[in-house]
């Protein structure tokens, strides 16, 4: 499950507070589930909820907030384009702690689908990028 490591490293280069503190940062992998694609390959599909925990955090929520969509906009496209996934996609939940920091739990649906092709005794896995649509450049979703 790539995405779990990619979406951890965006975040740690555009919030400073958890490039400081990495230990803030929890990544968890849940309600995971392999759908093969009925192909006469052994392609499939990872579908699950990655969920994301930042401790003790003493900034806006949106420092957070923004950043995942972002990479969720390229990452993760069908969050925002298919009407049926956006409204589940993205859930969050928060502790306030106290005046100054909260605990903020993040969970998004993911996918990830993985071709695998046979090369002699053993197989050849690939992780397929997500489909961009040219008329929407991620690139314009990121800080300037």
């Amino acid at each position: 499950m790539m995405k779990a490591t990619s979406l951890r490293e965006a975040l740690t280069l555009a919030v400073p507070h958890l490039a400081a503190h990495p230990d803030a940062l929890h990544v968890f992998v849940d309600e995971g589930n392999v759908v093969g694609t009925g192909a006469r390959t052994l392609g499939f599909e990872y579908r699950y909820t990655l969920t994301l925990i930042v401790t003790d955090y003493p900034h806006s929520s949106d420092t957070i907030v923004v950043p995942v969509l972002a990479w969720l906009r390229t990452n993760q496209p069908d969050t925002f384009t298919n009407p049926d996934k956006r409204e589940d996609a993205f859930k969050f939940e928060a502790e306030i702690l106290n005046h100054t920091t909260v605990d903020i739990s993040i969970k998004l649906k993911l996918t990830e689908q993985v071709t695998v092709k046979v090369e002699g005794a053993g197989y050849q896995v690939e992780h397929l990028p997500e489909p961009v649509n040219a008329d929407d450049d991620p690139a314009s979703w990121r800080p300037a």
